[in-house]
C-alpha cells in the first residue's frame, strides 16, 4: 500500500499556518462556542445540506457577493440563542479596530452556525442568553493549541446512541498545501459501527488517531438507519481551512466537497432534522500550481471532516445527566 499523507505537527485546524481556535464552555449549563479567527481576514464560503440549518451572515459568503473575506467564524451550540456568539466576537474585533471598512466605520464580518443542544444535560432555564459572552471568551481564548471532546461548540453534542464532541483533524498534501477540519458533532445518526466500537471513519484514520481499531469483520443491515429517538435535537457543523489560495468561489466548492466526509463517518447524515453546515476558509498563503490542487484539497477536506468527527467521538468524556454515554465509558 502506497505511504499515506501524514497529518500536520498538531493534527488540528490551527495546522493551517495563522489559524487560531478558542473554546469556551459553561459546564452548568452543558454547552459552549467555538471561534476560529486570525490577525488577518480569510476567504470563506459555504455550503448547507441539513434541512434544518441554523446560522448567521452565510448569505454575504456566496460567490456573486461583495464582500469575499471575514474576520472569524463561530460554531455554537444554542440552537438559535447560540447565534448571539458572533455577537460577543464582533464586540472582541471591533476592540481591536478589526473589521470591514464602511465608511469612517469598521464592521466586523463574523458569520456563524449553531447545533441543537438544548436537550443535553446542564441547565437551560437562564433569565438571559448566555451565548454573546461565551463567543467573547471563545475569542479571547483563541491560539493555536486547543481541547478536543466535550469542549467548546461540542459541550452539549450527542449523536445516535453516543456522546458528540468537537473535533479537529490535518493533512499535508505532496504539493506542500495544508488542509484541515475542525468538527461539532450533535448528529441524528450514529458515528459507529453497529454496536461498535468500530468507527464509520476508519477507512481515513492516520496513526491510529481514534484508536487504530480498523473496520469489523461484520456489517449491519445498511438499509436500516441508527437515529436518535427525537429527530429534533440535531446538527452536525464544522470548518474546513486550506493555507491554498483560493478564491470565495473555490472555498464554496471546497465546502461542498468537504460534506462527502460527513457522510462516511455519520450515518445517515444531511438528514432533514439535521442543519449539516461546513465553512471553507483559505488563507491564501500557498499559490496553487495547477488545476489539479483544487481536486486534491477537496478529496483531503473530505477525508478531514471524517477524521474530525470520529476524533470528536472518541475524545468526549461524560458529564452528569447525559442522555447518552461517551465513546470511552464503554470502550476507552
Amino acid at each position: 500500500m502506497a505511504d499515506r499523507y501524514p497529518a500536520g505537527p498538531r493534527n488540528l485546524l490551527t495546522d493551517v499556518a495563522g489559524l487560531r481556535v478558542g473554546n469556551a464552555q459553561d459546564r452548568r449549563i452543558g454547552t459552549g462556542t467555538t471561534v476560529v479567527t486570525a490577525d488577518a481576514p480569510f476567504t470563506a464560503g459555504v455550503h448547507v445540506m441539513g434541512g434544518a440549518p441554523g446560522t448567521r451572515e452565510t448569505d454575504l459568503l456566496a460567490p456573486d457577493r461583495t464582500v469575499e473575506q471575514v474576520d472569524a467564524l463561530v460554531l455554537s451550540g444554542g440552537s438559535a440563542f447560540g447565534l448571539d456568539a458572533a455577537s460577543g466576537v464582533m464586540d472582541a474585533l471591533r476592540a481591536v479596530g478589526r473589521g470591514y471598512a464602511a465608511g469612517p466605520h469598521r464592521v466586523p464580518i463574523v458569520p456563524a452556525a449553531i447545533l441543537f443542544d438544548l436537550g443535553s444535560s446542564g441547565d437551560k432555564g437562564w433569565t438571559s442568553n448566555p451565548y454573546a459572552a461565551l463567543g467573547r471568551a471563545a475569542f479571547d481564548a483563541a491560539s493555536e493549541e486547543f481541547a478536543l471532546g466535550t469542549e467548546g461548540a461540542g459541550t452539549g453534542g450527542n449523536t445516535a446512541g453516543w456522546k458528540g464532541g468537537l473535533g479537529s483533524a490535518s493533512v499535508v498534501l505532496p504539493s506542500g498545501h495544508t488542509v484541515a477540519a475542525l468538527m461539532a458533532v450533535n448528529a441524528l445518526g450514529t458515528p459507529v459501527i453497529g454496536e461498535g466500537p468500530h468507527f464509520w471513519a476508519a477507512p481515513f484514520e492516520l496513526d491510529a488517531e481514534f484508536g487504530g481499531l480498523g473496520l469489523p469483520s461484520v456489517f449491519p443491515d445498511p438499509h436500516h438507519a441508527i437515529t436518535k429517538a427525537n429527530a429534533r435535537r440535531n446538527t452536525t457543523i464544522g470548518i474546513v481551512a486550506t493555507d491554498a489560495a483560493l478564491s470565495q468561489a473555490q472555498c464554496t466548492r471546497l465546502a461542498t466537497a468537504a460534506h462527502d466526509g460527513m457522510a462516511r463517518a455519520l450515518v445517515p447524515s444531511h438528514t432533514p432534522h439535521d442543519g449539516d453546515l461546513l465553512f471553507a476558509l483559505s488563507t491564501g498563503a500557498v499559490p496553487l500550481a495547477g488545476p489539479g490542487d483544487t481536486l486534491a484539497i477537496g478529496h483531503a477536506a473530505a477525508g478531514c471532516v471524517a477524521r474530525a468527527i470520529a476524533r470528536a467521538v472518541f475524545h468526549a468524556t461524560s458529564a452528569p445527566g447525559d442522555p447518552f454515554p461517551a465513546w470511552r465509558d464503554r470502550f476507552g
